[in-house]
């Protein structure tokens, strides 16, 4: 192909599942009706939407649009804390559970929308008494308990800027992201649970604050009874500054364009980007699309199973469902603790309604084997969502069929920490689905595939692009304003949105996102994506996961590396590599045949669930590993690397 930017459409998935016409009956929207109002006037859209928000002072402008600066609602005022928290229990929801939270343990906590205003004012009132102010940034270091979601909305509440650290990464990688931010307060635990074993959050928060001298005040949350050290002067027990905070705090009004938070998204180079959000208009996204995707209803248990911090958990945890009033569970532990059932345990015991998990956790699940699902009562389940790396149309269908047993419509969602809220969904009562296709953008969202000019692709693959600016979308990178042109806005100019993602878009208008452009492979001149070779593995009966890779080939240019994982208890024949082979030939034709196919327990994943194929080409091409600093598990990079070396 001459189109260097366009790529090869391999795999065919003409299976079609229309919205179940019990579930059209009673969903929120069952009709086209708000793809045609945005697709008439965006701007009013988006307007109508903010206007669900609560305002301290109502805006009147809407959009201000400086390519590639935005501004919503920029003349209005608002809290995010009072959306979420306030306007609630002046009503019936004073009362109703807001958190249902189990620790992995099994100790058990439910907050209703009251307790949780109570809590929220009073460590607003503990962060003030320490000194901080609106604008100061605060780092939050804490597993999933709900004193993280207390103090994310404490911040908020006197207008801190809160910056989440995900608590499983290292010292170094806690001590950058303060440093970056300038944060002047740490928030931590003195321990947390993962898989049985305690989490020293607090040790390694002391050696990061060691080299983060803007650090002044440490809260430490008393999650058990863990041996840590206290620095007097410097370090506070949560509890003790609860205990002499005042009981309300006056929410501090704050400009549409006040940012919320910063999080930090690692590159696939350099140092991680701190991605900036705006209070209103990320509010906007994460009410809209938490409400409309969801399909909520009053008596819905909601379950996402990301972490907080992801900005899945940002988004779909914390500001989305709080916002909507919804009542939701929260875990905090690992889905195979004690036993792999944990989750189905979860969705049965308090009967949850809406369910949202990631691709990788359920290939996971599929190579657990359907008994850990089958043995718990999930007919509360209403709607399954899935978020992360696209999900390959097998498990697509597992999910539908073992989890949802054929009742539940699938949300697949795709969306960014940059992007805020969703992007790409079906709205469940209204699109039929594809396995495997996250099907059509947003009602507000002008998401287009292009070829290598920024030319629309009516049919084919391309360039994931995002064509007008949304509310939820990200301001800036923090501090380095550059870098966000850069990486967002120079490849086809300052008015179009570069996700960096390749996608297909196909005869009925749906989009396929097909990984990562940095991930395509160039076999013989022909664009293949790795979504669509690895959908093709995992369509074979005894594979559960595969990650491909692209390795120098003297021929080709490059071949296909395939890192597989099979089901559980397998017994592999001895041309097993060899017959992959041919069913990924036969899926999606020969040029798409992987070159190696080397056997995995399991692939080296991020914290958040995604696999690591930066790390899996440094194994294929034999170079030093780059940086590992994200792995959930050091320990499967190196048995990969010592097992590639032995069978390259």
């Amino acid at each position: 192909m001459t189109d260097k930017s366009a790529i090869d459409v391999l795999l065919k998935e003409d299976r079609v599942f229309p919205p179940p016409e019990s579930f059209t009956q009673t969903a929120r929207v069952s009709d086209h009706s708000l793809h045609k109002q945005a697709e008439a006037d965006f701007e009013a859209y988006w307007a109508e939407r903010a206007r669900l928000l609560s305002w301290h002072k109502m805006f009147t402008k809407t959009l201000e649009w400086t390519p590639p600066t935005c501004k919503w609602f920029s003349d209005g005022k608002l809290n995010a804390s009072v959306n979420c928290l306030d306007r609630h229990v002046v009503t019936a929801k004073r009362n109703q559970a807001a958190i249902i939270w189990e620790g992995e343990p099994g100790d058990s906590r439910t907050l209703t929308y009251y307790d949780l205003h109570r809590e929220v004012n009073r460590f607003a009132g503990a962060l003030k008494n320490l000194g901080v102010k609106k604008g100061d940034r605060v780092a939050l270091y804490l597993p999933m308990i709900p004193e993280l979601v207390v103090s994310m909305l404490a911040c908020a509440r006197i207008g801190a800027i809160h910056s989440v650290v995900f608590a499983g990464f290292s010292a170094d990688s806690l001590a950058d992201r303060i440093t970056d931010a300038e944060a002047k307060v740490l928030i931590t635990a003195d321990g947390g649970w993962r898989r049985g074993k305690i989490l020293q959050l607090k040790h390694i928060a002391d050696e990061a604050v060691k080299k983060a001298d803007c650090i002044e005040s440490v809260v430490v949350v008393k999650r058990g009874e863990f041996k840590i050290q206290i620095e007097e002067g410097r370090d506070h027990w949560y509890h003790r500054l609860m205990d002499d905070a005042p009981r309300y705090v006056e929410p501090e009004p704050m400009d549409a364009e006040d940012l919320l938070f910063t999080l930090y998204t690692s590159g696939s180079t350099g140092r991680p980007k701190g991605v900036a959000h705006a209070t209103a208009g990320y509010l906007v996204g994460a009410q809209t699309t938490t409400e409309l995707v969801f399909d909520l209803q009053e008596d819905d248990v909601y379950w996402c199973t990301a972490d907080i911090g992801w900005i899945t958990g940002h988004s779909y945890i914390v500001y989305g469902p709080l916002a909507c009033g919804v009542t939701q569970v929260m875990y905090e532990g690992a889905p195979d603790w004690p036993e792999r059932d944990r989750f189905w345990e979860i969705v049965e015991k308090y009967g949850v309604t809406k369910f949202y998990t990631a691709p990788t956790a359920i290939r996971t699940f599929m190579r657990w084997g359907d008994e850990h699902v089958k043995k718990h009562d999930l007919s509360s389940l209403r709607l399954l969502g899935t978020v992360g790396e696209p999900i390959n149309p097998a498990a697509w269908m597992w999910y539908r069929e073992v989890v949802g047993e054929e009742r539940c419509p699938i949300v697949d969602t795709w969306w960014q920490t940059e992007t805020g809220s969703m992007m790409i969904s079906p709205l469940p009562g209204v699109t039929p689905c594809k396995p495997g296709s996250a099907t059509k953008a947003l009602p507000g969202i002008f998401a287009d595939v292009v070829d290598h000019d920024g030319k629309s692709i009516k049919s084919g693959g391309g360039l994931l692009v995002v064509r007008k600016p949304w509310p939820s979308m990200l301001r800036t990178v923090w501090g380095d304003h550059e870098r966000f042109v850069e990486t967002y806005f120079s490849r086809f100019g300052p008015e179009i949105y570069f996700t960096g993602d390749g996608a297909k878009r196909d005869d009925d208008g749906y989009i396929w996102i097909l990984g990562r452009v940095d991930d395509v492979i160039n076999v013989a001149g022909h664009r293949v994506g790795t979504m669509e070779v690895e959908s093709a593995l995992v369509s074979h009966d005894d594979v559960v996961e595969a990650a491909c890779v692209g390795v120098v080939d003297p021929v080709k240019g490059q071949a296909i590396a395939a890192f597989v994982t099979v089901r559980e208890g397998l017994e592999q024949e001895p041309d097993f590599a060899d017959q992959l082979r041919e069913h990924v030939g036969e899926k999606i034709g020969p040029i798409a045949k992987p070159k190696t196919v080397l056997f995995t327990a399991s692939l080296p994943k991020t914290r958040s669930g995604k696999i690591m194929r930066r790390l899996l080409r440094d194994i294929a091409e034999g170079r030093a590993l780059g940086d590992t600093t994200t792995l959930a598990d050091s320990s499967v990079i190196e048995a990969l690397k010592k097992k590639y070396e032995e069978n390259p």
